[in-house]
């Protein structure tokens, strides 16, 4: 048993909640950034348009981490498996349903500029790509840290 972790917790939570931390400054940065310029190229409806975009960016970006974070609770456990990729999947089609009905109740808004809201969507999910990499990069975990090797042979 690894002794360091004796309540048996993932070494990647760490990881995942520093992308969130990363993701988060970065989010309101593209947020600043892509809300001056919406404002800038679109007037108000662009702001909005930009305001919506990153938010659904960075709630997506957020779900994934989180449900992997809730998923390893169960790290401990005979089901963690099955409750560990339940959980994230569950998550990834609530984000894909959210996002239909986001596109389809957005589509025709004449309150809002679309093409900012795409770009402000596609600059998001971008962002958060390059954070996850870094993150990931940087963290220094190896690849197998969560696996308990059974006991050497006995030399008789």
């Amino acid at each position: 048993m690894n002794d360091a972790r004796p309540d048996n917790t993932p070494t990647s939570n760490p990881v995942l909640r520093q992308a969130l931390v990363w993701g988060g400054i970065v989010a309101a940065a593209l947020l600043l950034v892509s809300g001056v310029l919406g404002f800038v190229f679109a007037g108000a409806e662009g702001l909005i348009g930009a305001l919506i975009g990153t938010a659904m960016a960075v709630v997506f970006m957020g779900i994934t981490a989180a449900t992997i974070l809730i998923a390893n609770r169960f790290a401990s456990s005979d089901l963690f498996v099955g409750a560990f990729f339940g959980i994230v999947l569950g998550g990834w089609i609530v984000k894909f349903i959210v996002f239909i009905v986001l596109v389809v109740l957005l589509r025709d808004a004449a309150w809002l500029d679309t093409t900012v809201l795409f770009l402000s969507l596609v600059a998001g999910v971008l962002a958060s790509l390059v954070v996850d990499v870094v993150v990931i990069t940087k963290s220094r975990m190896p690849h197998v840290s969560d696996v308990e090797l059974p006991p050497a042979p006995r030399e008789d």
